[in-house]
């Protein structure tokens, strides 16, 4: 059937008509014609009777008789292929029809003859449609009876009038005509029948003819009829075409409303005033309500489409609305204040001023807004900052007199609705409103530059800080509320909430918040009931608790910027700040102890105490965990306070836990957990800056904070059921740096959840996974998903933690393991993919090369630091194992050895091995890469299975250079010789060593250096002035010594040196037992000054946990002389310098307090650690976020670089020169040396940041390029700014809780 006759044409005609009867609702319901249209084409999805619909069904039908046999052709031939290629896939198939069916001729000729029915159908159908219409409306003789109609329907909240009619399509002769009777001299009937048949008219070729300049005139003149029905059509007319028009034609509508409103409020007409109250249900009143609603959802709707027209039509609409907000009565009229102006209209159905929120979101109308504002209606800023004043000086007035201010948010019932609104609750609608204004207009620059504004009542100007300190104060002098308005109103029109949403904004708008916030006056209002509550002075708080959660929430964020945490500490002008002005950080802190003392009276027995206390515990977290912040806190000594409201809160937990199961002891028992959780959260976050570590120790919560941190991590991961980050990386690479934090991340169960994390990422995957699929095959050595967990178990595996870890700890080494055995330990790790010495061990893995990889990558990182490669090479051999290895993976060879297999693993054991055997700066060992070349000999680096090292990783020995004379040198030598009775001698030397470092810094080397060290040490020495560590003589004696037996990682640890100073070319023969010697006076001559300590951790049992690298390098730089450098040492460790350079000086020290020598800190770390991450962050902002980005520290890279002296990071002559500027210029050149290294690596840092390899690239790279004497100018000019404060923090660290 491809042909239709004409009663086919009939039939399909009259199922066609019940279709479109059927969906009728649906389609008069739509709000636009081509909504209509997306009904239809989706009507199946839609309509559950689709297919019940005779015309649907005579479609399928048709379709059916015409393509069937089609269908099943192709069907026929796709089977028979399919079976003669034995391919199978039922999508395949059907596809594979579909489209051999449409391109068929059939199925073109079908669609044609549909096509070409249809069209002859629908024809017909619009004919008939007219004809009824036509008999059905009765026109104007004049107007011409040809229209074409349609349904259309507005979507504004009239659709249901009736407007809701077909469009008639006008000339403009009839559009004329209409104008003409629309005119106000017509007759009331003429007028009414001329707006009917107006309605009909599409609103677009309304506003388009000639004649509407006429027509706006009429209608806006209609708007003001006394016949109040004729005046509602006219408003309905205007809300049909703004829901139908587009932009550039609704802003005429727009205007010519506003326009009428401006000019009804200023004529004699309008009497109403603000003392006299409103009354909604009035009719004219409710008229005017209608009206400005329409105004406002036109301006909230319109931002959204005038970017898509030219500037001038926006700006007609702004600048009207303008002029209509600013109308006001004369100011010579005696009722000029009580006026109720149009914006009293606009705030009573947009009380948070909602449209100028939406206008001024793009900048595109913003700017127009704002030059407006500032030009021409600059009276609306003023009048809005007025009803602020205003109403905070009721407020003031209503406090002054004991008494509650009668809010207008409070005096209705949530539930009734009110018809009737007095003036003051005018007022404070309009105060609202107002506010919330401001609070939009502040967030930009623009907006701010409008300030200063000069009010009429005041001689003064109101400034921005003006205004932002009255912001402040309505928080403490609005209304209190009751716990039921609380919880039960959600949208609360309170002045603290209103003020409150207003700040946070701020707070989060850096440019904001530095114009607005971070000022002197603003803090002292935020601060000042603090004050009075800190001074025991009256003070007028409406609702204390809320109010002071509120000041604290500001406070929060205002430390949580950097500019923010600045004002805080050091207040609003850093330079100028005022003695006897505390700044805010102080009053902030002493206020917290006081709550945490339960001291202030006016919340004595208060619900929410506790609330209050955690919100201001979280302001002082939000400085303490900043190193500058932490040293504004340290003299108050909260964590003191906090660790003592910890131990009470503790107690009375294990109280209420142990209690019985009553419903009062529940909700307290869960009262005081979440009290104790929450101190022990702000006790942790003492540990994100070192100093703050060493104080967490103090409060022996240490690892009460490690359980919370591990249950707090474990509760996230259940919750999520994700694989995140493991805990909070920076505070886990703080804790790894210190012994006892170290233990506690054993004990608490951390370490062996995060060793299980990362066992199932590397072997066997999660239990609960089903995999539909086997996992890619990886192309990087360390695969992308482990690559977080092999940098978290670089932060986690310093030399402290290691020591603490594994010392003592044999390897496992078991005959079996099973596939399903997972490690639960660092020593299980090292067993399962490090030391893989056994057959038993390599086949327990699933992905063995991976896993070997990951596990050699990760001990070439460990090995960097040379006290855990002496530990690992002593307690595991591990050369030998890699040496085993490699001797295991060579070729079969008929005659004498084969040759090496080059892989992976053989590449990266050849790497593994010559780190950890060499010794050597940038230019005095050579690593092989880890990555194979392009061409013929892809690995041109010799592997090796036995020891020597092939000599080509020997970069070539430094030739000893001879110097000539020099006059600066000279006057050195002299000085130092023979200082005389110079009282600035120390000083003279000084600049005279900083001289020669900048023009000559290659002849401080050899026996020079080892001259000037000697001599200034002895002279420094002599005078008790230059001493900071008194002790009595020890002489050095042969006797005995031979009994004191060196540990194995001193031994190994002398071979290194005796091996490195040799090729350096500074000992000779027998220098072996001379260093051994030294080795072992020192630590019998350190140990007349130790302590007895009774303690479960590793490294306080006994001897120094690692190898003594200062004394190492004293004994190279004195080329091998045992006597000198025993004596240069003795010497040496009066001056507090030694305490900072000489790592092992302290270890156990009488000189420290008890507490800091049990927490197992050493003061490199709490001290100079501290100061370079504080001097990081002021002086390379960039390098200390690169840090925080990544979850490492610089603490931990710095501790590591000083404890080994620079060995392997810088070559032999910049360590001495390290060494001899600490000793010349003080023990703060320390951090400044570790400043200058992090500003020559900046860039690299940043690189390898975005790689996300920072650690690793710390870690494994030597300081390329870097010098000392290039940066002694800068170091320098870090001394003048910050060496007052780090020399007296160096001073303290013999006092207690420094």
């Amino acid at each position: 059937m491809s042909q239709f006759t004409n009663e086919d044409e009939a039939l399909l005609q009259s199922m066609l008509r019940q279709l479109l009867q059927s969906v009728k609702d649906k389609i008069t319901g739509a709000p636009s014609v081509e909504c209509a249209e997306e009904i239809l084409l989706h009507l199946e999805e839609t309509d559950e009777n689709f297919h019940n619909y005779e015309f649907v069904k005579y479609l399928r039908q048709y379709i059916n008789n015409t393509l069937g046999p089609v269908i099943e052709e192709e069907s026929e031939k796709c089977t028979s292929i399919q079976n003669q290629t034995e391919v199978s896939g039922y999508d395949t198939l059907v596809q594979h029809v579909t489209k051999k069916t449409r391109e068929s001729k059939h199925y073109r000729d079908m669609v044609h003859a549909l096509k070409n029915v249809m069209m002859v159908v629908v024809e017909s159908l619009i004919n008939k449609f007219e004809e009824d219409r036509m008999c059905n409306k009765e026109l104007d003789s004049k107007t011409k009876k040809k229209c074409q109609s349609d349904y259309y329907t507005d979507n504004c909240s009239d659709s249901d009038s009736s407007f809701n009619q077909s469009y008639t399509f006008m000339s403009q002769e009839q559009l004329q005509l209409l104008v003409e009777k629309l005119d106000p001299i017509q007759p009331k009937e003429v007028r009414q029948e001329a707006l009917q048949m107006l309605c009909l008219a599409p609103p677009s070729d309304v506003l388009n003819s000639e004649c509407w300049p006429n027509l706006r005139k009429h209608l806006m003149m209609s708007l003001s009829d006394p016949d109040a029905v004729f005046s509602e059509k006219v408003l309905r007319f205007y809300a049909k075409t703004f829901s139908s028009s587009p932009f550039n034609m609704t802003r005429e509508v727009y205007t010519s409303l506003a326009q009428h409103l401006e000019l009804y409020f200023l004529s004699g007409e309008y009497s109403l005033h603000i003392s006299s109250g409103l009354d909604v249900s009035s009719a004219d009143v409710n008229h005017i309500l209608k009206k400005v609603r329409l105004l406002n959802e036109y301006q909230k709707e319109a931002p959204s489409s005038w970017i898509r027209y030219p500037e001038k039509y926006m700006e007609e609409i702004v600048e009207s609305t303008l002029s209509l907000l600013s109308v006001k009565h004369d100011p010579n009229h005696p009722a000029s204040s009580d006026f109720l102006s149009p914006i009293y209209f606009l705030a009573l159905l947009d009380i948070k001023a909602v449209w100028f929120k939406r206008w001024t979101h793009a900048h595109y109308s913003r700017t127009v807004i704002l030059r407006l504002l500032e030009k021409k209606y600059k009276s609306l800023i003023n009048a809005a900052v007025q009803q602020c004043l205003d109403y905070f000086e009721f407020c003031k007035a209503a406090v002054s007199k004991t008494s509650r201010v009668n809010d207008f948010s409070q005096q209705h019932s949530y539930n009734e609705q009110t018809f009737f609104y007095t003036g003051s609750d005018l007022q404070y609608i309009c105060f609202v409103h107002s506010l919330c204004l401001l609070g939009r207009l502040l967030i930009y620059k623009q907006g701010r530059n409008l300030f200063p504004v000069q009010l009429k009542n005041k001689k003064d100007c109101v400034s921005l800080t003006d205004l932002l300190v009255l912001f402040t104060q309505l928080i403490y002098y609005s209304p209190s509320y009751s716990k039921e308005a609380l919880t039960a109103h959600t949208d609360n029109y309170s002045p603290a909430s209103l003020v409150m949403e207003i700040l946070q904004v701020f707070c989060d708008q850096t440019g904001c918040a530095a114009d607005c916030l971070y000022t002197d006056a603003v803090m002292d209002a935020l601060l000042d009931p603090l004050r009075s509550l800190l001074n025991g002075t009256e003070v007028y708080i409406n609702c204390p608790e809320t109010t002071l959660i509120d000041v604290a929430d500001i406070l929060a964020r205002i430390a949580a910027a950097e500019d923010g945490l600045s004002v805080l500490l050091y207040g609003g002008n850093k330079n100028s700040a005022k003695e006897n002005s505390p700044t805010a950080v102080h009053v902030i802190v002493q206020f917290t102890k006081k709550l945490l003392h339960d001291d202030i009276s006016l919340l004595s027995g208060s619900e929410l105490l506790q609330v209050v206390k955690g919100a201001f515990i979280f302001v002082c977290r939000q400085m303490y965990r900043t190193c500058e912040g932490l040293q504004m806190l340290i003299p108050y000594g909260l964590h003191e306070s906090i660790g003592e409201a910890w131990k009470k809160a503790s107690s009375l937990s294990e109280r209420a836990t142990g209690a019985d199961s009553k419903s009062s002891i529940s909700l307290d028992s869960k009262n005081v957990s979440l009290w104790e959780e929450t101190l022990l959260d702000a006790l942790l976050n003492f540990s994100a800056t070192p100093k703050g570590l060493f104080l967490l120790h103090s409060t022996e919560a240490m690892s009460d904070c490690v359980s919370f941190m591990f249950n707090s991590l474990s509760k996230k991961h259940q919750q999520t059921n994700e694989r995140e980050e493991f805990g909070n990386g920076v505070i886990v690479a703080q804790m790894a740096t210190t012994p006892a934090a170290a233990v506690a991340l054993q004990s608490s169960g951390f370490i062996k959840a995060f060793v299980a994390e990362l066992w199932a990422l590397l072997e066997c995957g999660k239990d609960d996974v089903r995999l539909t699929q086997p996992k890619s095959t990886p192309v990087d050595p360390i695969d992308q998903s482990c690559q977080k967990t092999f940098l978290y178990l670089i932060n986690l595996l310093t030399y402290p933690a290691v020591f603490e870890l594994l010392s003592k700890q044999d390897i496992p080494n078991k005959p079996m393991y099973s596939h399903r055995e997972v490690p639960t330990d660092i020593i299980s790790i090292i067993d399962r993919i490090i030391i893989l010495n056994s057959e038993a061990k390599i086949h327990s893995l699933f992905n063995y090369e991976q896993s070997h990889v990951f596990g050699l990558r990760l001990l070439n990182v460990l090995c960097c630091e040379l006290n855990t490669l002496l530990l690992l090479e002593t307690q595991y051999k591990v050369s030998e194992v890699l040496l085993t290895a490699q001797e295991e993976n060579v070729t079969e060879a008929s005659e004498g050895p084969g040759d090496f297999i080059i892989d992976s693993l053989s590449v990266e054991r050849n790497h593994v091995l010559v780190r950890i055997n060499l010794i050597g700066g940038p230019r005095e060992r050579i690593l092989p890469s880890r990555a194979l070349d392009k061409g013929s000999d892809p690995y041109p680096w010799p592997m090796f299975s036995s020891f020597p090292l092939p000599k080509c990783y020997l970069a070539e020995a430094p030739r000893k250079d001879d110097f000539g004379q020099d006059k600066d040198l000279d006057k050195l030598l002299s000085i130092l010789q023979n200082p005389g009775e110079q009282t600035e001698w120390a000083e003279i030397c000084r600049t005279q060593f900083c001289k020669i470092m900048k023009t000559r810094p290659d002849i401080i080397s050899g026996a020079i250096l080892a001259e000037l060290i000697e001599k200034f040490v002895l002279r420094l020495s002599e005078s008790q002035s230059n001493c900071y560590f008194s002790m009595g003589r020890y002489k050095a004696t042969d006797a005995g010594m031979k009994k004191e037996s060196l540990s194995s990682v001193q031994q190994l640890g002398i071979e290194m040196t005796v091996r490195y100073g040799k090729y350096l070319n500074l000992l000779k023969e027998h220098a072996e037992n001379e260093l051994c010697s030294v080795l072992m006076n020192c630590e019998q001559f350190l140990k007349q000054q130790q302590r007895t300590v009774v303690s479960s951790l590793r490294c306080l049992q006994g001897r120094y946990a690692g190898y003594d690298w200062f004394a190492s390098s004293v004994f190279l730089i004195m080329s091998g002389d045992g006597e000198k450098t025993l004596t240069f040492l003795q010497r040496f460790s009066h001056l507090l310098v030694s305490a900072f350079l000489w790592i092992p000086r302290l270890h156990m020290s009488m000189h420290l307090p008890i507490t800091t020598v049990e927490s197992g800190i050493h003061p490199v770390y709490f001290c100079s650690a501290h100061y370079i991450e504080m001097l990081l962050k002021a002086e390379l902002p960039l390098v200390f976020a690169a840090f925080h980005m990544s979850g490492f520290t610089p603490s931990q890279i710095c501790l590591q670089w000083i404890t080994q002296c620079f060995w392997n990071y810088m070559d032999w002559s910049e360590i001495c020169h390290y060494i001899a500027t600490c000793i010349f210029l003080g023990p703060d050149y320390q951090v400044y040396m570790c400043i200058s290294v992090f500003r020559h690596l900046q860039q690299d840092i940043l690189k390898h940041t975005e790689a996300q390899d920072l650690q690793v690239f710390l870690k494994e790279e030597a300081l390329h390029g870097f010098r000392v004497s290039d940066y002694l100018g800068y170091m320098e000019s870090l001394e003048l700014t910050y060496r007052p404060a780090l020399l007296k923090d160096m001073r303290n660290i013999g006092v207690q809780n420094t």
